[in-house]
């Protein structure tokens, strides 16, 4: 499958995962608003899901396929089956005996991961409690995301990337059905992670049973070839979650500012997730198994022509969407969000967080892009020193910027350090031979940003001349708002024919292609 193709399958899929996740949003604000309940919930939601992209689609992910796809290249289908099922098995025995002791210890790890909640008893109390019932869902979405990475080996992308899409489906069906019949809202939405967690996990097993590649069960042993496996999975942990690390830093500090900041930050984030989630996975899970095949059959050339095609379509698809949400931070918020508990505030205050958020978009999807350059050549060691410097500039930013700016500061913090790490990561890739920006690239990265300067000009008139009608919780909002992003769409992709930032008919070429 040629790269364009692949990131346009997981990008499709992951851009109606979004789409729900915006209605499950959008349901999340108008029931719960953005105060305590909100808060707990959203640390209780971030807990498993931030130990699952450590250990599930960070660390596991970008350790497992390169050895699982350089297996299934050398010895065969079955050999690399045989060495996923012993993975499993280590796996699910690490992760049940971490999720027996989590759920013992949740009172005090409560303490460390969310602190500012210990002067609230009632707050500190219900995010202890929903945690304890959301955190059966990592050892469930870790195996979907180890059963996922055997199918982006086998170039089976879809199934991975329509996964989530159950998790939204879910959390909508339980706001919609039991919010009323709960204690409160906030334990509806933690009884349904777990159960999305087991619907997903037996949705990924169906699809590896049907391709002939699900593991069976045995008795966890570490083989040298598992050995192998966690030395590349420890640094690992850290150098493909550094955006995760750094996240969960902006919700204990966040813990520390009145009520309110950690939902401002949530819903921001969840915004800026979607570009980010359509191009800058879709990128990181397509561009790894195929570098981890070309560095493995030797071919640096066109493993160098690669990355260089993976920047190319991050920078096409990641500048215009940073853009448009720096112009449009507030009429967006206000369509979205501003109806129910969710009041106009609420709604300046997280489209300050959006604007800092959307101004490191570019750095985000570039980390994803650069990271399998290491990855597929097993070196998981120097994500992880670029990593550490990542963290500690986030914090110290977050020193210097919380006190100004609140929890806008925290975003800025998290935007400044995502640009430090992706230079940083591109600099040493140059460095060792392993990336240089040939010319078509330096080429069309300027033209792609003069085009998405010119939509930008685009969208800020289009908002000033629909502002009567951009208001919170009505028809005509929706409908302006689709108006503002259709003008955007159209200028930033007639400008960029006009400027050579892209060609359709390459683009049609590279979505049939097949390798």
């Amino acid at each position: 499958m040629s790269l364009v193709r692949a990131i346009a399958t997981v990008g499709g899929f992951t851009l109606v995962s979004r789409v729900t996740g915006f209605v499950r949003d959008i349901l999340i604000a108008a029931l719960l608003g953005a105060g305590p309940v909100a808060d707990a919930f959203f640390v209780a939601f971030k807990l498993p899901n931030f130990f699952r992209r450590l250990t599930g689609e960070g660390a596991l992910t970008v350790a497992f396929v390169p050895m699982f796809a350089g297996t299934l290249e050398a010895d065969g289908r079955k050999a690399a089956v045989d060495f996923a099922a012993e993975v499993q098995a280590v796996l699910l025995a690490v992760l049940l005996a971490f999720l027996l002791a989590i759920e013992v210890a949740m009172p005090w790890a409560m303490l460390v991961l969310a602190p500012g909640f210990a002067d609230e008893p009632e707050r500190f109390g219900l995010a202890v409690e929903l945690t304890r019932i959301t955190f059966p869902y990592l050892p469930l979405i870790s195996l979907v995301a180890l059963w996922g990475g055997i199918l982006n080996s086998l170039d089976r992308f879809w199934a991975m990337a329509a996964a989530p899409i159950l998790l939204n489906l879910v959390l909508i069906a339980a706001l919609v059905l039991a919010a009323g019949r709960t204690e409160t809202p906030g334990h509806a939405l933690a009884w349904g992670v777990a159960l999305a967690g087991v619907g997903q996990a037996l949705f990924l097993a169906e699809v590896c049973r049907r391709e002939g590649v699900l593991p069976r069960l045995r008795r966890p042993r570490l083989t040298p070839e598992v050995r192998r496996l966690l030395k590349l999975m420890l640094p690992a942990a850290l150098g493909a979650g550094v955006v995760q690390v750094n996240l969960l830093v902006d919700v204990v500090l966040a813990s520390l500012l009145p009520a309110g900041s950690v939902s401002f930050l949530y819903y921001a984030d969840r915004v800026v997730q979607l570009p980010l989630g359509v191009v800058g996975v879709a990128i990181g899970t397509a561009l790894l198994p195929m570098l981890a095949r070309q560095v493995r059959s030797g071919n640096e050339t066109e493993a160098a022509g690669t990355q260089n095609r993976a920047i190319e379509m991050g920078l096409l698809l990641t500048l215009p969407a940073a853009a448009a949400l720096l112009v449009i931070a507030d009429p967006l918020t206000a369509v979205l969000f501003e109806r129910g508990r969710f009041a106009a505030a609420d709604g300046d205050a997280t489209a300050a967080a959006m604007a800092a958020f959307a101004a490191g978009l570019p750095a985000f999807v570039l980390i994803k892009a650069f990271q399998p350059g290491f990855f597929a050549r097993r070196d998981t060691a120097t994500p992880v020193k670029v990593a550490v410097v990542g963290v500690l500039a986030n914090l110290a930013f977050n020193l210097v910027l919380m006190p100004l700016f609140a929890h806008v500061g925290i975003a800025l913090a998290t935007t400044l350090a995502a640009w430090l790490n992706a230079g940083l990561l591109g600099w040493l890739l140059m460095r060792r031979g392993h990336f240089r920006p040939d010319a078509r690239l330096r080429r069309r990265a300027l033209r792609i940003a003069a085009a998405a300067a010119a939509m930008a000009a685009a969208l800020w008139a289009a908002v000033r001349g629909l502002e009567p009608w951009l208001t919170a919780g009505s028809a005509e909002g929706v409908a302006a708002l689709a108006a503002v992003i259709a003008v955007g769409l159209t200028v930033y992709a007639v400008v960029g024919t006009v400027l050579g930032a892209a060609r359709p008919s390459e683009l049609k070429a590279a979505l049939r292609r097949r390798g």
